[in-house]
This record gives structure tokens, sequence and C-alpha cells, in this order.
């Protein structure tokens, strides 16, 4: 068992407490946070569960039950906890088995439409009703802090200046317009909403769609995690299918402005898409791992194509003068990744 996958301290004593003595536990994923996943396995008693593990203080798992429990209630599939240790950040959640979307759809690419059909039609439903009043808001400062992540790790690392005033000047009317847009729509974000983090479930309707990681949902604008999903760092999604996809939301929703809706999209997505760079080439050079540079070139296809719209010609001017086409994509990468 790889060192970082051994399993917490304490683990062994929270499953005893809670019924679960002498279960194995077998190691299951990591992610891009301090956050780890084991799997739990009773073979006496013939079931199974998952431990996360989100040690404090750089991880709090009372914001992951409470949008746990905000989901289950609504009618979404989202992992009920079993047993908690808040203290310790020990959970034992409910089991989803192991068809996540995105390696499915690489073994069953004829399900793609399909399936993104599905993870569409959660999202106009879990946009019916906005955002319980405790849950923050995805506000201005949020939204210049993510953005910011690009100057701060990503322009660095590639050898360029940082000009960090001469970025924000151009993003600034922009956080202001998005975090107002989000103010009139209130729905729950998820924030990390794609392939990698949904589950296919042998459930009906809407619940055959397992929910993960959504711990740090704000209240906001439902454009965000409509373009989190269609501009999937992990995966390539057809720009054709990306196209029907916003069209099926935009007809189950009806938009009554088509065309600021997407604007809203295009603007949300430049930002989602420089913060990924901005956090990815951070887990590169930071804590060592050199897989996530491997898919800076997909994020910069996504974010120059957001870059076209006219609502983000200040941002895009300063890309132009900034970085560089060589600076872009795969050289950064592979240095990022050596």
């Amino acid at each position: 068992m790889p060192g970082l996958m051994k399993p917490p301290a304490g683990a062994a004593d929270f499953l005893s407490a809670n019924g679960w003595g002498g279960a194995a536990i077998e190691p299951l994923a990591g992610d891009a946070s301090f956050r780890r996943y084991f799997r739990v396995v009773d073979r006496a008693a013939a079931r199974r569960a998952v431990l996360m593990d989100a040690p404090p203080p750089e991880e709090d798992v009372r914001p992951f039950l409470r949008i746990a429990e905000l989901l289950d209630a609504r009618g979404f599939s989202a992992p009920r906890a079993l047993a908690a240790d808040v203290g310790r950040g020990l959970l034992l959640l409910e089991d989803y088995g192991d068809r996540v979307l995105g390696p499915a759809l690489c073994a069953e690419p004829g399900r793609e439409r399909e399936a993104y059909e599905l993870a569409v039609d959660v999202l106009v439903e879990l946009g019916r009703e906005r955002a319980p009043a405790d849950v923050p808001p995805y506000e201005e400062a949020v939204l210049r802090r993510e953005a910011g992540l690009l100057t701060e790790w990503y322009m660095p690392a590639a050898g360029l200046d940082r000009d960090e005033d001469g970025y924000h000047a151009a993003w600034d009317p922009l956080y202001a317009m998005l975090a107002r847009a989000g103010r009139a729509a209130s729905v729950l974000v998820l924030r990390d909403y794609h392939a990698d983090n949904l589950m296919l479930l042998d459930r009906p309707g809407l619940r055959s769609l397992g929910l993960l990681d959504f711990q740090d949902a704000l209240a906001g604008h439902p454009a965000y995690d409509l373009v989190s999903l269609l501009q999937d760092a992990r995966r390539d999604v057809p720009p054709e299918l990306e196209e029907a996809m916003i069209a099926r939301f935009l007809r189950a929703t009806g938009q009554a402005d088509e065309a600021g809706f997407r604007a809203i999209y295009e603007m949300l997505g430049a930002q989602r898409n420089a913060k990924i760079l901005g956090i990815f080439t951070r887990l590169s050079v930071r804590d060592g791992k050199r897989a996530y540079p491997a898919m800076h070139p997909r994020i910069w296809g996504y974010l120059e194509r957001n870059l076209q719209h006219p609502a983000l010609a200040p941002v895009a001017a300063w890309f132009e003068r900034r970085v560089p086409a060589a600076a872009r994509g795969a050289a950064v990468a592979e240095r990022l990744a050596a």
C-alpha cells in the first residue's frame, strides 16, 4: 500500500465504535485536496462502505454533511453518512460502487449523449429551487481569488510576468457582473460537477446519478455547474455535444434571455478555466503531483474559446499581451510534469 494511502490514525477505533470492527480498510482514491478515501469491507456481514479521511484543520467535514442532507432531501443521490467523527475528520459513507461516469464512458462511448442528458437534467432540477439562506454566496471576492490563482501560480511557472494589477483590472467589471447574476439566480452550485465526480447507480430517475465532491457548494448562477460539466478538464467533450447540452438546459429552464445566459456561461467558463490552470500548476509545483499539467492543453482549448466572446474582450486582450502562444498548452505542461 502506498505510504500516502495508509489508513488514518484512529480509523480502526472509529470503525469499531460504529459497528464495523474487524472490517478491512482498502485504499480507494486521493484527490486534489487533503481528502483521501478508503473502501471498508466487512466480509462477515457482506457489506461495504467508504471511509473519508478529511483531516482538520485543512479540511472540515461539516459542509459535506450539510450539503449531502440538502441534496438527499431534494431527491438527489448524495452519499449518506453512516457514522461521523467531526473532530478527527472521519466519515463513514454509503458506498456508490465503482461506476464513475468518466471511465464508464471510455468503456461505453455510445452512452455519452444519454449520460450527459441525465447530468444536465439533474442540474435543471437542482436549479428549480433557490439555495438555502445559510449557503454562502458565490461572491465577487471568491471569484476574484479563484481567478487570481492563474497569476499566482501559472504565470511564474511559465516564466511570465504576473501583472496581477492588469489582470484584475481586466476582470473586475466581470467579477461584479457575475456576482450580481449569481445573487439573482441563487441556486445551489456544487462547483466541481464533472464526469469523474458523478456515479452511475442502479436507481430510478435522477437518483441514477450519484453526486460526489460537493462540500464547497455555494449559492450562485446555474451556468457555473453547466460549464464545469461541459468544459471538463479531465476528458474531451465534443463541441457539438456541449452545444446540444446547453440548448437542452435552455429549453428545460425556459431562459428568457438566452444571449445573456450564454454570456454568463462563457465568463464563468473563462474564470473557472483560469482557476484550474492555477490549481493544477500549484499541485505540480508545490505538491509534486505531476499528472495534473497533462490536462493543461485541454483547459487552454476551452479558455481560448471562452475568450472569443465579446463580453470577455478586455480579458482576452490581457492574455494576448501577457501569455504568448508558446506559453500556453503543451510546452509549459511538459516542463511542469518533468
